[in-house]
Order: C-alpha cells, then structure tokens, then sequence
C-alpha cells in the first residue's frame, strides 16, 4: 500500500481463473478535508468499473460530457484523459483487459470508447451493477470487500468470445515496444489487417494505428512521470520521430501540453502511479501483457 497525502492505494491482484480478463482489483481511499474536492486527470487506459463509497466524482470524457454523480463509473477504453473532481472518498476499481471486455461486457468496445458512463443504468454493465449494492459494508473492511469482487464474478456468466486467442494475440504484440508499424502488428498477430481492425473495434475499442500511437504515447508518459529528472526529451519512446511529434501526441492524448500538465497537481494518481508501479511491475494499465497481473 502507498500512502501520500491523503490516499491510500492498494493493488490486489484478481483470483488465478480472471487473471486474463483484468488487469488489477483496486482500493484507494482518499481522505479529503471536509467539504474539500480536488481535480486530477485519468491517463488513456483500458476500460475500468469504479464502485463508490463516499462521494462520487464529476468525470468529464472528451468532448466536454460530464457525469456526475454516479456511485458505479464506467469509463470504455480510452485514448483521451478524463478529467475527474472528488471528495473524501472509498473507490473499488475493476481493470478489464480486451479479453475481459469481450467476454463480460454485451457491447462492442468501439461503441464506449473515450465514453463515462453511469453502470447503474447502462444495459451494457447490467450484470454489474447489482456488484455496487453489496460491495460496501457497514464498516470498511478490504479482504471481506475484495472477496464480494470474486464471488460476483464467479457467479455471473461471461457473456463470451469466441476470438479470444485472436485478442490475446493482438494484445501481445501492442504492448511489444518493437511492434511500430500496424504491418509489424498484423504480421505479429498473423492475421489479415482486415480481422485486425474488426477485433481491435470489438475488443480494444480503437483502430491498430491509433492503440500503437497510444501505447507510444504512454510508454513516454510514464517514463517521465516516474523519473521527472529525464524531463521530457529523456523520456521519449524510441519510436518518435523528434520532440515536435511527441507534442503532438500530447495534445491529442490529454488536451494539453506537457508543460501545462506538468505543472498541474496530481493529487490522486501520483500515489496511484507509484502504487501499481511497486505492485504489478507496471504504472500504467495500458502497459500491462493479457497475461494481467504482476509482473513475475
């Protein structure tokens, strides 16, 4: 568990048989001042289901929607930040993987992407949302909450995917630092470009080009924001061009330069960052292999 000003973010990884389906089961605990909230900023990742106890966040997606108020928060895969204000609060959080989401999730990714969401109402988290009813006790207790967060897995059927060793395959060359190009995707996962583009719209919820320019970006992104001292020109993926490109890129995956976010307060997901870098090996989610979990 890491502890930083105010939160408490702890990792836990899911039980063996889901461990290809999601990234990592998550608690943190943010301990605001009374009537306080504070503004930070979700990086592009995977899809998540956020559980609340405590008050529920404002999420703004891309294009300016906000939900507000919701005590079950989807957000679909993402290739934008999502900028969220929250009070003193208690969060589960559920990572899906695009193997999760084609097997638990009744609507093709692309249809959610850069989208937040209320999964107490969306037919599409049905099966979930009856999870946020009983997840939270009286009393804050994490082993009895987190077990709730299997057995409800366990007891709810998959909805399906039949292409599973496809989006595994796919998945595994994304996060493959020498796959570049989609050409170097499609031979990697060796199918045709035209099933590469239908399963990354169903199941990763964006074309090949631009998940590779995502995972690019995010490579980047985390390198600096865990080692600050590289500054930005240090922490570039060998794969840009030059620092022009990189801006770019800024722009389009958080809405700002890197100098504005730099300078912004990260209040929530610096301890969070620093949290799953020490647990599962990784920062981010969208760095993680469809093995999911820890790095071993």
């Amino acid at each position: 568990m890491v502890a930083q000003g105010g939160v408490r973010a702890q990792f836990f990884e899911p039980p063996a048989e889901f461990q290809r389906y999601f990234t990592t089961f998550y608690l943190i605990e943010f301990d605001a001042p009374a009537h306080s909230r504070v503004v930070d900023h979700l990086h592009p990742e995977w899809a998540n289901l956020r559980f609340f106890s405590g008050d529920c966040p404002d999420a703004e997606a891309g294009g300016g929607k906000v939900l507000s108020g919701a005590s079950f928060c989807v957000t679909g895969p993402s290739s934008r930040a999502v900028r969220f204000t929250v009070g003193a609060t208690r969060m589960w959080g559920i990572g899906l993987l695009p193997l999760g989401w084609a097997r638990f999730v009744a609507a093709p990714a692309a249809g959610l992407a850069d989208a937040v969401v209320d999964g107490n109402v969306h037919p599409a988290f049905a099966s979930f949302a009856p999870l946020g009813q009983v997840l939270f006790g009286p009393e804050p207790d994490p082993p009895a909450e987190l077990a709730r967060i299997a057995a409800h897995f366990r007891a709810h059927a998959a909805v399906g995917a039949s292409d599973e060793a496809r989006i595994v395959a796919i998945h595994a060359a994304l996060v493959d630092p020498e796959v570049a190009t989609v050409s170097d995707l499609v031979g990697r996962a060796g199918i045709s470009q035209r099933t590469l583009e239908r399963t990354c719209a169903s199941a990763f919820g964006f074309s090949p080009k631009l998940l590779l320019r995502r995972q690019r970006f995010m490579r980047s992104l985390t390198h600096y924001l865990l080692d600050p001292s590289l500054r930005w020109i240090g922490a570039l993926d060998g794969h840009y061009h030059d620092q022009a490109q990189f801006v770019r890129d800024f722009h389009a995956f958080m809405g700002m330069s890197p100098s504005a976010y730099a300078a912004l307060d990260k209040p929530i997901i610096a301890a969070v960052m620093q949290a799953r870098a020490r647990f599962a090996g990784r920062a981010v989610q969208a760095l993680d292999s469809p093995a999911g979990g820890a790095v071993r």
